[in-house]
């Protein structure tokens, strides 16, 4: 994991917020300091009554907001380390369900969803303005990311340049489901205001913030990451030529024209995200039958574990307010 190589390389490490699909906690894996809790989406005292705080569980005070209290301990680790390395995991759980309300939310809100994003992107911002106040932002790399695309309870409001929807949602093969916001910000070294397209996926922020940190990756192990630290600061880099997605027995892979499935389907990517072009399997065209082999070859080096048997529960739409 990132903070034991982090660590070995002269940084403090510090996590805060979701932890739940990992065995054993964020001590056992190398964070030096943590904040925790059960469950996701869950911020008052009816909700969650306790969190854990570097293996010592409190309790949340009634009234306290949960992201308020992981926002105070993210600061307060950064105020104590501002003179020293330091690599911080913070795990929003904005937006995840249940969606309830959030300080800011007017008592006639009847979009709570809107409310999450903007008291977010307000932690966000609150953040970036400690950094400042401690002279840290300019020797402090910011990545914000999700983890997933938009879950169903939050599809309406999931639109892309000009009110185009993206296709697909959390827990679909599509692009909605994988296609995640990346953004960097490091002032003074990060172009401010360039888009680079190259192909990202999470497995690459190992070997970047190793490469940026001067860090050493584990011997004898394949590291399927590719450090995009050059691009970081402008550079052409050496981007991935593929990415490769996998759930629940489904998976593919592509490059940035094509997508290819485990079960065989080719896909034009040239209007992605808003479309995917299914390809006949029996097409011709050269670059179809190219990039199937090409894409094909990966497939076949990293079969899809089996699929599990999932109970799809039904939901409630989440994206109202709650009576």
């Amino acid at each position: 994991m990132m903070p034991t190589a982090m660590k070995k390389a002269g940084y403090v490490t510090g996590q805060a917020g979701k932890w739940g699909q990992l065995c054993l906690g964020p001590g056992e894996w190398g964070f030096d300091e943590y904040l925790v809790y059960n469950g996701s989406g869950r911020y008052w005292r009816e909700q969650t009554q306790s969190y854990m705080q570097n293996g010592e569980s409190r309790d949340l005070p009634e009234g306290k907001y949960l992201p308020d209290l992981m926002h105070d301990f993210v600061v307060d680790f950064i105020t104590r380390h501002k003179d020293k390395p330091f690599y911080f995991y913070y795990s929003m759980s904005h937006i995840h369900g249940p969606i309830v309300r959030t300080p800011d939310s007017k008592p006639d809100s009847k979009d709570f969803y809107a409310d999450n994003i903007d008291y977010m992107d307000k932690l966000v911002g609150r953040l970036a303005a400690e950094l400042d106040r401690l002279n840290l932002r300019e020797n402090t790399l910011i990545v914000f990311t999700g983890d997933n695309g938009t879950a169903r309870f939050g599809v309406e409001s999931s639109t892309l340049d000009g009110g185009k929807r993206i296709n697909g949602q959390k827990a679909s093969m599509l692009e909605g489901g994988s296609r995640v916001p990346l953004i960097a910000n490091w002032t003074g070294t990060t172009p401010a205001g360039k888009v680079n397209k190259d192909l990202t996926d999470f497995s690459d922020f190992f070997s970047t913030f190793a490469e940026l940190g001067g860090a050493s990756l584990p011997e004898g192990v394949i590291i399927d990451g590719h450090s995009f630290a050059a691009q970081l600061k402008g550079g052409k880099g050496k981007p991935r030529e593929w990415v490769y997605v996998e759930l629940n027995g489904k998976s593919y892979v592509r490059n940035d024209r094509w997508k290819l499935t485990n079960g065989g389907e080719l896909f034009d990517m040239k209007e992605a995200p808003f479309n995917e072009i299914a390809v006949p399997p029996d097409s011709k065209e050269p670059e179809a039958v190219a990039a199937r082999k090409f894409l094909q070859d990966i497939l076949n080096k990293h079969p899809a574990a089996p699929a599990i048997a999932l109970k799809d529960k039904p939901r409630k739409n989440q994206n109202k307010k709650k009576k």
